[in-house]
């Protein structure tokens, strides 16, 4: 169902919410104690109490909230720093960098982490971790190709084994620098290795495994996708999705099956979900559904009542034969409108009605707007309605200005040569009765 291929399936719907990693590994206290544990069993610069003590007091100022105070603090401390071993120093930059990230000031986290690594006297799970907290850092500083090599640093370091976070953060960089093959191998791993351990996946795994397949136009995987979404989450917007995605494909009945069971849920909020079903309905042959969910969501004034939305219901309630339902939309679009085509579209309404004076009214406003898509028409509608009103002359008079319309031409013929006949007919009628 090519309509649908556009329902919303753009990628920056795909990608919310997996944008920024947390930072949850930045916390230079823990940091410190597995850490300081460290040196009593490998050879590193030891972590004197003294340090310790005025790092501690340093941080505690910026946790107070008088960060000013924890910065001069550690500047202080800085200014000894050539009787500080290489432990301590990075220890120092460390609680700097600790601190200006929860100022968000990332640049200057990121360089006073980069000094961290750079000493050589630390423990390896200090290097493992400010390594790793340097590609979440680069990360949410939008700095994608900084971030590969903070990972590439990290695994060559590392020697555990490797834990989630790692592939999803390779897959988002992977993604945000358009090399999606890459990026799904990364989700799909972390996915998989979830799965066999009988746990959920994370939703933000999935949202990204999602906005990969459609980036690949992979359609039907991102269905597959979508399902196990809307079992796991059961949230509004995939059921939504879903439905798009089934129209993309060709699941057209699974496309109204899942929608309507979406709507049944009051999951179809939005004006633009309201619209997408009511089109969904149409294309099923479900025209009077359509037209109710339109005018639920212009009563809910969530659709704009507005001359394009009102024609659409009036056309659905034409298409499932209720016309005295659909006149009054189509006066409504008529009044919202400057050009005469819903006046045209009421003039045939009423004809379908037999109600013939109000048609020749509406074929005439037609024609007197103008702007008409099909002026032709107005004519023939008008023709129509005075021959039914048996005013002949100005039927045929109607007519004849239907005839130099190419597209109306032989039908507008056919009608002149008929209501002449009966114009005949009639006269001959006349004077006999006299």
């Amino acid at each position: 169902m090519k309509i649908f291929k556009k329902l919303a399936l753009c990628s920056a719907m795909f990608v919310s919410g997996i944008a920024g990693p947390t930072l949850f590994s930045i916390t230079p206290i823990s940091d410190i104690g597995i850490v300081y544990a460290e040196t009593k069993t490998k050879r590193v610069p030891a972590l004197r109490e003294k340090v310790y003590s005025q790092l501690a007091r340093a941080q505690k100022l910026a946790d107070d909230g008088n960060v000013q105070a924890g910065l001069e603090a550690l500047d202080s401390i800085k200014d000894r720093s050539s009787s500080m071993n290489s432990y301590e120093i990075a220890m120092m930059h460390n609680f700097y960098g600790f601190i200006y990230y929860n100022e968000n000031k990332l640049n200057d986290a990121i360089s006073s982490f980069e000094l961290v690594v750079a000493e050589e006297g630390i423990p390896e799970s200090l290097r493992l971790s400010t390594t790793f907290s340097l590609a979440q850092l680069a990360m949410a500083n939008s700095n994608y190709r900084k971030v590969s090599q903070y990972l590439d640093d990290w695994d060559k370091i590392n020697n555990k084994p490797i834990p989630e976070s790692y592939y999803t953060l390779r897959g988002q960089v992977h993604y945000q620098l358009k090399e999606y093959k890459k990026a799904l191998g990364y989700v799909n791993s972390v996915i998989s290795l979830s799965e066999s351990k009988g746990d959920v996946p994370k939703e933000n795994w999935l949202v990204l495994q999602r906005a990969l397949y459609y980036s690949l136009n992979q359609p039907k995987d991102v269905v597959a996708v979508l399902e196990k979404m809307v079992d796991l989450y059961n949230k509004p917007n995939y059921w939504v999705q879903l439905a798009g995605m089934y129209g993309e494909i060709g699941e057209e009945k699974k496309q109204l099956a899942i929608f309507e069971a979406a709507d049944q849920q009051g999951f179809v909020k939005s004006r633009s979900e309201h619209m997408q079903l009511a089109q969904v309905y149409m294309f099923n042959g479900l025209s009077y559904k359509a037209a109710l969910v339109l005018q639920r969501g212009q009563e809910s004034k969530v659709v704009e009542n507005n001359a394009k939305n009102n024609a659409f219901i009036a056309e659905a309630l034409v298409q499932s034969k209720e016309d005295e339902r659909a006149i009054v939309f189509f006066e409504r679009a008529s009044e919202q409108s400057e050009h005469g085509n819903f006046d045209q579209r009421l003039a045939e309404i009423y004809i379908n009605l037999e109600l013939f004076d109000e048609a020749a009214d509406a074929a005439r406003s037609a024609l007197d707007k103008g702007e008409l898509t099909f002026e032709a028409n107005a004519y023939v509608a008008l023709g129509m309605a005075q021959y039914n009103l048996t005013n002949f002359d100005a039927s045929i008079l109607a007519f004849e200005q239907a005839e130099k319309h190419k597209k109306s031409s032989r039908i507008a013929k056919q009608w002149i040569k008929y209501v002449k006949k009966e114009k005949l007919h009639a006269d001959t009628l006349k004077r006999a009765l006299l």
